[in-house]
């Protein structure tokens, strides 16, 4: 889940969603309407799916596209329906995990057959209960699945309980009001006061975007996951258990639990929070292409050469 706000552990000028990359912008065809995304392009490497989490977008991976480019690694990193750049329907049950999953199957079917090959998938956040989904509903899709920042199930804590306060918003407001008091809590908090103007200026623009349906589809379908960590044991799907430090959403504790559970490569990545492709970008580069270079060997370690772990 990404709200606007900003990471202790980030530099005051590192603006984060709006890094330089080279990826095109296309579309995909989904369920409900064209699905917004970001793509590195054709390469002979590997091709990886990012999915972002609730109130995300595909520009939460902006820092690692030109690296995974140069790494010979096509990535494609998507907007969910109702999320930023993608409309999305009316009717927040179009917004539940089977129908989001049902959407990235769609584009890892388009990837599977321009490519040939298992599509690497990785979700975060909320992001990762509609990856999860998406492998369980066609595992022979996908070659691995990376959960980033992501749980076991539903969403509790803090985060949990902030979400119990966006209907009443919602019906009071819309999406301008929510955003408003989101931005009147973020500025209560000096970690995001740290955040460059020009990208809090993006995460307020991002943020009208979405769609009331889809804020209120999405957060129900967060609150009421179930556990399906057996189920996802069950595919033989390589998984990637990894996460910030400092998590603060599903705990470090949780996620590791989880990952035990899995058998799943477990990596904690350091001066990160709740969003590593953001706050540490270079480290979550190494282990995200040491995974999928070898998602049955060994963690990925600091000195590892991550443009050169797919040559």
């Amino acid at each position: 889940m990404v709200l606007p706000g900003g990471s202790e552990h980030t530099a005051p000028d590192d603006l984060r969603q709006l890094a330089v990359h080279d990826a095109a912008r296309v579309t995909f065809p989904g369920r409900s309407g064209p699905l917004a995304a970001l793509d590195t392009g054709p390469c002979d490497g590997p091709t990886v799916l990012l999915v972002a989490g609730y109130t995300g977008s595909k520009e939460d991976f902006a820092p690692l596209l030109s690296p995974l480019g140069e790494a010979g690694v096509r990535a494609v990193a998507m907007d969910q329906r109702g999320q930023y750049e993608s409309p999305g329907p009316d009717d927040p049950a179009q917004y539940s995990v089977a129908e989001l999953a049902a959407d990235v199957v769609a584009v890892a079917r388009q990837l599977h057959r321009e490519t040939g090959s298992p599509v690497h998938l990785l979700g975060h956040s909320f992001g990762g209960l509609v990856a999860r989904a998406a492998v369980l509903a066609e595992p022979a899709l996908f070659g691995t699945l990376t959960l980033l920042g992501s749980g076991p199930a539903a969403l509790t804590g803090p985060r949990a309980e902030l979400l119990e306060h966006l209907p009443p918003l919602l019906a009071a407001g819309g999406v301008q009001l929510v955003s408003d008091t989101l931005d009147e809590m973020a500025m209560t908090d000096p970690r995001a006061q740290a955040v460059p103007a020009p990208t809090r200026e993006f995460l307020t623009r991002r943020f009208l975007a979405n769609t009331a349906a889809g804020l209120l589809g999405m957060a129900d379908a967060m609150l009421a996951e179930p556990d399906r960590v057996a189920d996802l044991a069950a595919t033989g799907v390589p998984v990637l258990v990894t996460h910030g430090v400092a998590d603060d959403a599903w705990s470090p504790a949780v996620q590791a639990e989880m990952a035990a559970r899995l058998h799943a490569r477990h990596e904690v990545i350091p001066q990160a929070v709740h969003s590593p492709a953001i706050e540490n970008p270079a480290r979550t580069l190494q282990v995200l292409v040491t995974f999928w270079s070898d998602p049955h060997g060994s963690p990925a370690t600091a000195d590892d050469d991550a443009a050169g772990a797919l040559r």
